[in-house]
């Protein structure tokens, strides 16, 4: 999902992206299979299995299956516009304000390490301080704890947001509403909003410039929306555009002889 400001970002190859899903559609085809192959010999054999080992076996094969289409669906060129526009708010010197609540607060305060370790990126989560963020909370109430905070950072044009939300919060709905408010803030302060997101209709999707939706099957949307957050963040941090230093393990790698 793309910002009218980032359209012209997205000129590459579509077929490639093409191509990666037919690859991966038969990866999973091949997967069924082995699982129906594996049914048909226990059945054969005489062999049985708990009702509830099946239901476990059924389990971990939907959700890597689910897993592995929904990272053919990503496309790349939004990861490269992130990257892009976050290494644009680096050199005008600007700050990169990851935001996120549950899950998404956890994303956020081991992202805010990356970027400042590996793209030397000034970041920081408003959820970090959980002093403030408590003292708000108790004293001016949940929904402008995030707000406030932008403002007496003084958020503004050089700045970026980074969401991490399952739902991207909504007004309406009267959920996230201390994200809703924040992105609000930023937008209107003329920061970029990034975010990624596991609903097209929340606030997010409609105000980010650009929010990569990652629409698992239903049953599965929170633990598999959380899960692309960090894949995407990662991504991000190790992206040539913004990376400045590799992490440590890769490092060594690297300066190992062959």
């Amino acid at each position: 999902m793309i910002g009218s400001g980032q359209s012209a970002l997205y000129q590459a190859d579509s077929k490639a992206v093409a191509n990666a899903k037919v690859r991966n559609d038969l990866t999973l085809i091949e997967k069924y299979q082995s699982l129906a192959g594996y049914d048909r010999r226990m059945a054969a054999t005489g062999e049985s299995e708990t009702a509830q080992r099946a239901s476990d076996r059924r389990h971990s094969v939907t959700y890597m299956s689910a897993a592995a289409n929904l990272a053919s669906r990503v496309d790349p060129r939004q990861l490269d516009a992130m990257a892009w526009g976050l290494a644009d708010t680096r050199e005008h010197r600007g700050r990169l304000f990851i935001l996120g609540v549950g899950g998404g607060a956890g994303h956020a305060s081991h992202a805010v390490n990356d970027f400042r370790k590996l793209c030397a990126l000034e970041s920081y989560a408003p959820t970090d301080n959980v002093s403030e963020l408590t003292a708000r909370t108790n004293d001016d109430g949940w929904e402008t704890s995030f707000s406030a905070w932008l403002a007496v950072s003084h958020v503004c044009e050089r700045d970026a947001l980074l969401v991490f939300s399952v739902g991207g919060g909504s007004r309406e709905h009267n959920v996230s509403v201390n994200l809703v408010r924040a992105m609000e803030a930023a937008c209107a302060a003329g920061s970029p909003l990034y975010g990624v997101v596991g609903a097209p209709g929340g606030t997010l999707a409609e105000l980010a410039d650009v929010a990569i939706l990652i629409e698992p099957p239903p049953a599965l949307r929170t633990p598999l929306v959380e899960s692309f957050q960090a894949i995407v963040w990662h991504a991000l941090v190790s992206h040539p555009a913004l990376a400045v230093a590799q992490g440590h393990w890769e490092s060594l790698t690297a300066a190992s002889p062959p």
